[in-house]
């Protein structure tokens, strides 16, 4: 499981960050206030708030080279909308930690 800090301003409800999951990833459920989605080289994708953080657990799969890249882009993507950070800045945040 890894955890993501809210940017000021952006912090989300768990029904706006499903409704960015939709948006980018096309399916989702909610099981236990969590929920769980899929997408190309994410054999399953579970997020959920904890303790005012995006948790969040990926189970990944084998996939070529290009849904591999893809896969990478639209993960960033979704972690920014949701957080407001980039993969750079969430980056600085998790070596400062």
């Amino acid at each position: 499981m890894r955890t993501y800090p809210f940017k000021r301003g952006h912090k989300k409800t768990l029904y706006e960050v499903k409704s960015i999951m939709e948006n980018i990833f096309g399916n989702v459920e909610i099981r236990d206030n969590k929920l769980i989605s899929s997408y190309k080289g994410l054999e399953k994708i579970e997020a959920w708030i904890e303790r005012g953080k995006l948790a969040v657990e990926t189970k990944s799969k084998n996939v070529d080279e290009e849904d591999a890249l893809q896969t990478v882009k639209v993960w960033n993507d979704f972690l920014f909308r949701v957080t407001g950070y980039t993969a750079k800045e969430r980056k600085k945040k998790l070596t400062k930690s």
